[in-house]
């Protein structure tokens, strides 16, 4: 499907002509910032000064990347939002920051990531990797299922922090399935995968990056990745839906937003331009070797699956009865 994983040529394809020459025309006053709401450093922040640099050379104007971390990234985007809306801030927007919070935190972390912005483009997604210690006897999702289901409440799995991607992932896994796993919340990646190289915990949903490594050196063993595609860099591993649990999808994703009012030669400009820069191989090697996954979405299939994301992600929050920490 191209709303999943499209093509560069597709995508600009689809964007009219008249808004293609008439966004030709715009050029910024000033440099372009890509705010990032996380810090510095990373798959998220090299994806972004990888497309800022490129969009640089096509425009001829400087686009500088800005790490704005805290709050969930609910911060970065109160700042986008409320900043100016001529094209010249962009906010590097992901499933937290444009497609949970909205339900996690109060008054939705202060933005209404429908309301307030506007989708540029659809970059990249992080998989979410089903991992367990060695340990553990299963090999596969159906004998963790049935170790789950004899003994209830015996398994713990670790996430990064109460709310975070792994955990509502897990959220996720518990609906569809029905299985009685004790959640056990960290305060990010690195003590998560101490505990878990420890053996202090059982399994967990882990973004590809942060255990790649770990899995092919056979220190964790990987079941499913939960995703509708296979991952690219592990494609032996079958997806959540071929392991038999049917609608376990929950890729971390990546993309452009301007803020609300940016005048439409500007968005026209700044979509075609963010496209043709996350279609470049220059782009698209390095993003894959960092553990990300190239999903090219242009505004129009952006736009309807951030909608389609906040209603299921909403869904599982009220559910679940998740609270953020």
């Amino acid at each position: 499907m191209i709303a999943r994983r499209g093509l560069f040529g597709l995508a600009a394809a689809a964007l009219p002509v008249a808004a293609r020459a008439q966004g030709a025309a715009w050029t910024p006053g000033r440099a372009i910032s890509i705010v990032v709401p996380y810090p510095a450093g990373g798959p998220t922040d090299a994806l972004a000064r990888l497309v800022a640099a490129e969009m640089a050379r096509d425009l001829g104007t400087a686009v500088v990347v800005e790490n704005v971390a805290g709050g969930g990234g609910a911060i970065a985007s109160v700042r986008v939002a409320r900043g100016p809306a001529d094209g010249t801030q962009l906010i590097l927007a992901s499933n937290q920051t444009h497609a949970t919070n909205i339900s996690l935190l109060p008054n939705g972390g202060g933005y209404d990531p429908v309301r307030d912005f506007r989708p540029v483009a659809g970059m990249a997604d992080l998989q979410h990797l089903l991992v367990v210690r060695p340990e553990i006897a299963a090999t596969d999702v159906a004998a963790l299922l049935a170790m789950a289901r004899a003994e209830p409440g015996r398994l713990t799995c670790a996430s990064t922090g109460q709310g975070s991607a792994s955990h509502l992932t897990l959220e996720l896994f518990r609906a569809k399935t029905g299985v009685n796993m004790v959640h056990v919340p960290y305060r990010g990646t690195a003590p998560m995968m101490n505990d878990l190289m420890g053996g202090h915990v059982d399994l967990s949903f882990a973004t590809t990056p942060s255990v790649l490594g770990q899995i092919q050196a056979g220190r964790l063993r990987a079941l499913a990745v939960a995703s509708p595609n296979r991952s690219p860099h592990l494609p032996q591993l079958p997806t959540m839906a071929e392991a038999g649990v049917q609608g376990v999808e929950a890729d971390a994703w990546f993309g452009l937003f301007a803020p609300a009012g940016v005048p439409e030669p500007a968005l026209a400009r700044l979509r075609a331009l963010a496209l043709a820069a996350i279609g470049r191989e220059s782009v698209r090697e390095p993003v894959t070797r960092s553990g990300m996954t190239v999903n090219v979405r242009d505004a129009d299939a952006m736009g309807r699956f951030l909608e389609e994301d906040i209603r299921r992600w909403a869904e599982v929050i009220r559910v679940a009865d998740v609270k953020p920490e």
